[in-house]
């Protein structure tokens, strides 16, 4: 039907036809496949929820004497330094180690500060204290380091994560007597609350199960500004069992992301804290999915109802954790399911709200011409296994 050259070339006339994934489903189910798929060129996805595989590469810039970075602490979160002189990644879940200096780096708020919100301070124009100690040697005989830095006073900021935008995930419950602090927020004790981090049917890779649309090189929206899909994101899992409408059945796909958190905007960039788990970075990502033909405007039809995810028991601390069953994100988004007889209420750890607005966000710039597709230059494997480590020593 389509090409991505011959949607771009509807943009830059501006008379491109582009729809959010829930006005898309929705044209879908009043007039049906064929017609919306002709109806519409693409179609948003997005999602606004923790991304704890994100990461922030920066350099620095020398100094005179030179130095050669050995550690580094940025408001007290420590930064790797094991590669260029004055080259870091930050880690997004890094915590803050106490007394490391900078604001907020002592006692209790040490260990709720971490690598998402120095992320999100640079890039809402905040100033982040410096402080590292360097390897002497000839060519850089500066040991010490102390300075304050903000995103305009270094060179290269951007954001490389590593795993993002999962194809589906868990839901986490707790069977046991004592609450528990996970990944995924606090899970009260005898199935008190059940939380499931996906948003279903708004979830970029889950509109695109068999990764048709979207490749390495793939444009996106990340974090405000343009960010492209670098490659499998770690732990891509595409072999997972999957429904008859190609949908998988728990943890599946995910991709690498990379962007330039210079031109990033702070309302879709935040960090954030799990009590007793550690800190992470909330993040807004939308993928465009163009509609080359009328088998990828059937996948973006998919509905809550015909998607489901395990419910995983967290109080077995193992890696294979016994499951409940499986519910669909129709049950979950009721705010109720049912296990084993007893009602269990549900919440979503992404942002329903902001997914929506993420999405409205990239439309309007591919409406407005600011957003232009890119034709993937490889596609995503599609046979990668999962590894454990079970088998390799104790």
């Amino acid at each position: 039907m389509r090409t991505i050259a011959s949607i771009n070339e509807k943009i830059q006339r501006g008379n491109v036809v582009v729809y959010t994934t829930e006005a898309f489903k929705a044209l879908a189910q009043e007039q049906g496949i064929q017609a919306a798929a002709q109806a519409v060129d693409v179609v948003v996805t997005g999602t606004f929820e923790p991304m704890e595989s994100s990461g922030a590469i920066m350099n620095l810039g020398h100094t005179d004497p030179p130095i050669k970075l050995l550690e580094c602490y940025l408001d007290g979160v420590p930064a790797y330094a094991g590669f260029g002189a004055v080259d870091l990644y930050l880690g997004a879940s890094q915590p803050a180690l106490a007394g490391r200096g900078g604001e907020g780096t002592d006692g209790e708020e040490a260990r709720e500060h971490g690598g998402g919100h120095v992320i999100a301070d640079l890039i809402a124009g905040r100033s982040v204290h410096l402080q590292a100690t360097g390897h002497s040697t000839d060519c850089y005989p500066r040991a010490s380091l102390e300075t304050t830095i903000t995103r305009d006073t270094i060179n290269q900021f951007y954001l490389f994560n590593p795993r993002c935008l999962y194809q589906n995930f868990i839901v986490g419950v707790n069977g046991g007597d004592r609450p528990l602090a996970t990944y995924l927020g606090p899970l009260q004790p005898r199935l008190g609350n059940a939380v499931y981090a996906n948003p279903g049917a708004l979830s970029p890779l889950l509109n695109d199960p068999d990764l048709q649309a979207v490749g390495i090189g793939t444009r996106i929206f990340l974090g405000g500004g343009v960010g492209y899909i670098a490659w499998e994101g770690t732990q891509h899992f595409p072999l997972q069992r999957r429904l008859p409408n190609r949908t998988p059945i728990g943890p599946a796909a995910t991709v690498a992301l990379i962007g330039d958190a210079k031109t990033m905007q702070a309302q879709w960039v935040r960090g954030c804290y799990f009590k007793g788990y550690g800190p992470s970075l909330m993040l807004g990502v939308a993928v465009p999915i163009p509609l080359l033909n009328e088998q990828v405007a059937a996948h973006c039809a998919v509905q809550d109802a015909d998607i489901v995810a395990p419910v995983m028991d967290f109080s077995i601390p193992r890696r294979v954790r016994p499951t409940f069953g499986l519910v669909s994100y129709a049950q979950l988004k009721s705010g109720a399911i049912t296990i084993e007889g007893q009602t269990v209420r549900t919440a979503p750890l992404a942002s329903i709200n902001l997914a929506r607005q993420v999405q409205v966000e990239l439309k309007q710039w591919i409406e407005a011409g600011r957003f232009e597709l890119s034709d993937p230059v490889a596609p995503l494997p599609s046979d990668r296994a999962f590894l454990p480590q079970d088998s390799y020593g104790s």
